[in-house]
């Protein structure tokens, strides 16, 4: 005999099943900007870049499909426990079915439709952030070094250069930049405009290392002798942290740098400065751990 599920155990079933769902709909719809965000680093009052909306998308409907389909199979199994659980009068196994090919199929077809809707947005969004245009209003070459970064003002014929943070431990909210979590004052910053296209080019002087600006939610690696390239238009103002995502070395921890997005004029008087600095022209690839950069290109030129 077959153990069939009990009227009152169904109705127990598909009441607790009402809840559940009510109560997520309700704590979705009280959901907190970080909770919609799947926890990504974001800002309610805009976004970061042009692409870091559809990035969130893509996470946020992933894991949300993962949430489905971690619910639908949870639920069938604890229906299956308290509906065909053994009963004190039920002396005899169920019955044993060999195949069920209806089942079979859907247990084929049902995961091969989500594997390839799931390629089809990630593709869709990758190839848009991967996507190089040529037409950049700024062009900014990203020098990995160990443990710090070099940066390169293309356009503007300047750079600016930095050194490891030894003592990461021991940085302090007063040490941080206009108050920016991960920042410090003594790190190397990234300027860079808002509202126009900026050309990163990636290099590495010695070792991998990776460009990562945890806001821009898009990290790239920099390997020698290989260059990368992608583009971004910051589209909010602010301090933003970042830092090497490949483990690189002794100081790897140290490898951090800040990102200030400002106004067109804020960062042509940032050019200025690294101008008057005697800062000009570019720096290098040549193997450099010393950590100490050239008062110019001309300066490095003349070294050789």
């Amino acid at each position: 005999m077959q153990s069939k599920p009990t009227p009152r155990a169904t109705r127990a079933i598909l009441r607790a099943t009402a809840i559940a769902g009510a109560v997520a709909v309700l704590a979705s719809g009280c959901a907190s900007d970080t909770v919609k965000r799947g926890y990504l680093p974001g800002y309610a009052d805009g976004e970061v870049t042009n692409r870091t909306e559809g990035i969130t998308s893509l996470w946020v409907g992933s894991w949300v499909a993962a949430l489905a389909v971690g619910l639908i199979t949870w639920g069938l199994m604890l229906w299956c426990v308290a509906a065909y659980r053994k009963r004190r009068d039920d002396d005899q196994l169920p019955v044993q079915t060999r195949y069920h090919v209806p089942l079979e199929l859907m247990y084929v077809i049902v995961p091969l439709a989500m594997v390839l809707v799931l390629f089809y947005h990630t593709d869709r969004v990758m190839t848009e952030v991967t996507s190089v245009s040529g037409e950049a209003d700024v062009h900014v070459q990203v020098i990995g070094k160990q443990w710090s970064w070099d940066f390169n003002y293309l356009d503007d014929g300047v750079y600016d250069t930095g050194q490891h943070l030894i003592d990461v431990g021991g940085q302090t909210a007063e040490d941080q930049l206009d108050g920016a979590p991960g920042t410090s004052t003594a790190l190397p910053t990234l300027y860079l405009p808002v509202g126009e296209t900026v050309e990163f080019t990636l290099d590495s002087r010695d070792v991998i290392h990776s460009f990562w600006i945890p806001a821009f939610l898009y990290k790239q690696d920099m390997i020698p002798g290989h260059t990368n390239t992608f583009e971004v238009v910051p589209e909010r103002e602010g301090t933003y942290a970042g830092k090497c995502a490949e483990l690189c070395g002794q100081w790897h921890s140290g490898m951090l740098f800040n990102v200030k997005v400002v106004s067109r004029a804020e960062y042509d008087a940032r050019m200025d400065e690294l101008r008057a600095l005697g800062q000009t022209g570019e720096l290098g690839l040549d193997l450099n751990r010393h950590q100490e950069a050239p008062a110019s290109a001309e300066t490095e030129e003349a070294a050789h």
